[in-house]
């Protein structure tokens, strides 16, 4: 007997929840039986059913797809997770990631791989698009290796805050502030305050 996975598909655009839903449906193994427009509904879903996997959609407002994830994690609902969306940003792969979700699709996924990439979650693996995986491969952040005082300094400078108004924004004197500037600098590489604010701001 062939093995159905029950899905609950959160995505607040109807056209595309449709179109994946009849993509889902086509396959054998999967079964739509739930569909909801936001995470709130998915999660009053939740509290009523039991689906096997939620495909969700990322993007979405007022209670974004990360949000809704974390919910779904803090509950301790036994539930497959992924993700899926129209960004491939490796800073918002890695949240969704470290919230738990068992994959990361992008929108333009191939329809087969997509139907291999959640048959391969409900046996236990993990999915992520292959051009995300190696963009998380290479990916060498440029604030990794500040302590989370220096990277609240990095955006201030990114702000084009002076010294002075670094050090009141989080109530250290001047010396202190200038005294992170420079450890800042240092450790990203960056030669000047403008050098910095671009990255800062582009991250």
């Amino acid at each position: 007997m062939t093995e159905t996975w029950s899905v609950l598909l959160v995505d607040d655009h109807p056209l595309l929840r449709r179109g994946v839903a009849q993509l889902l449906n086509s396959e054998a193994k999967f079964d739509v039986q739930w569909q909801a427009s936001s995470g709130e509904e998915a999660l009053a879903c939740l509290d009523e059913y039991k689906p096997a996997l939620v495909v969700l959609d990322l993007n979405m407002q007022p209670m974004s797809g990360l949000d809704t994830l974390q919910a779904i994690r803090q509950r301790g609902d036994d539930v497959k997770v992924v993700v899926y969306s129209v960004s491939d940003n490796s800073r918002e792969v890695n949240a969704v990631l470290e919230a738990g979700a068992d994959g990361f699709l992008v929108k333009d996924t191939d329809p087969d791989e997509l139907l291999e990439s959640l048959s391969a979650v409900m046996h236990g693996d993990k999915c992520i698009t292959p051009r995300i995986e190696q963009q998380l491969a290479e990916t060498n952040y440029w604030d990794q290796d500040l302590t989370p005082r220096e990277k609240e300094i990095a955006q201030l400078i990114g702000l084009g805050k002076s010294n002075k108004a670094i050090g009141e924004a989080l109530f250290i004197s001047e010396g202190t502030a200038k005294v992170h500037v420079k450890n800042v600098l240092r450790k990203t590489g960056c030669s000047s305050r403008v050098e910095l604010a671009l990255m800062a701001t582009q991250d």
